[in-house]
């Protein structure tokens, strides 16, 4: 009569051999990917985000609802005809024109969005719609701030989205914000009012994360009174003029920024988009030849 063998135990002692692991060696890598940058720019209006974004290499603009400053320029001659998209008017037309960028069939090297603020209300309008049958107040998407932490989730799809398109198209992602003067809730001290994105805190946080570059862009002012020294200082100054454009990429306790690129604390932008697209691209070039060379 035959008989079945008893397994072997698998006891402390035992003959039994563990599974031999995965060699995850020839996965293992030392240089970079080569993708093109992801970057975030909020400015203060008039300052030329649209303009800097159009200088970019075979830009494509996609505009959100009710943003028109790109055709403006250009129907004033203040920019020549530039490739975009009509204002996306749904969360899901914008989500279709991002998979067809990263699926169609063009050419296309930079994309730009313009703005995100316009692209998060799009956002929350969905969630407000499918989530909470269209009720904005307290008992529905605002209720405990209900409906932006369930839209963090849409959020993230979209950056996975742009994800996507720089990798498999190589593409740069250059995206817009307006700007606004918020206050800084600071553990360390006083609160204080800062520069900072025009959007919901979680939001923002994402998409911070997510690039590889925040920029300010703001005007240098010159202001009178209150000096360092002065009998009155502490007083508020006053500010008397400033037409140079400024690009700011370190964070600061007036501003939100961020630089994984190597960048200088402040690039001057000249007076042309021309030439505010070359001072950031030399400087993207110096802060790369320096990363390579150890240089600062």
């Amino acid at each position: 009569m035959a008989t079945t063998a008893a397994p072997r135990s698998s006891r402390p002692g035992s003959q039994v051999s563990p599974p031999t692991a995965k060699d995850y060696s020839a996965l293992i890598k030392t240089g970079a990917s080569g993708l093109p940058n992801r970057y975030a720019l909020h400015a203060v209006e008039g300052w030329g985000k649209t303009s800097l974004g159009a200088m970019f290499p075979k830009t494509l603009f996609l505009q959100s609802k009710g943003e028109t400053g790109l055709e403006t320029l250009i129907q004033n001659g203040r920019l020549p005809e530039t490739p975009h998209f009509p204002e996306a008017e749904t969360w899901q037309g914008f989500l279709e024109i991002l998979d067809w960028v990263r699926n169609g069939t063009h050419d296309y090297k930079t994309l730009v969005l313009d703005a995100m603020n316009g692209f998060e209300r799009l956002c929350h309008e969905h969630v407000c719609s499918r989530d909470f049958s269209n009720d904005w107040s307290d008992k529905g998407f605002e209720g405990y701030k209900r409906g932006y932490q369930i839209a963090l989730a849409d959020w993230r799809e979209a950056l996975n989205r742009l994800d996507a398109i720089r990798l498999e198209r190589r593409m740069t992602i250059f995206m817009l914000l307006h700007t606004k003067v918020g206050t800084f809730k600071n553990p360390e001290g006083p609160d204080f009012d800062r520069y900072q994105p025009d959007m919901q805190a979680g939001t923002w946080s994402l998409t911070a994360k997510w690039s590889d570059a925040v920029l300010f862009g703001n005007f240098e002012t010159v202001v009178a009174g209150g000096e360092v020294g002065d009998k009155k200082a502490g007083r508020k100054g006053k500010g008397i003029g400033g037409n140079v454009r400024i690009l700011y990429t370190e964070r600061h306790a007036a501003y939100d920024a961020k630089n994984r690129l190597g960048l200088p604390p402040e690039i001057e932008m000249g007076n042309s988009p021309q030439a505010a697209f070359q001072a950031l691209a030399e400087a993207v070039k110096q802060g790369r030849i320096n990363g390579q060379t150890g240089g600062q």
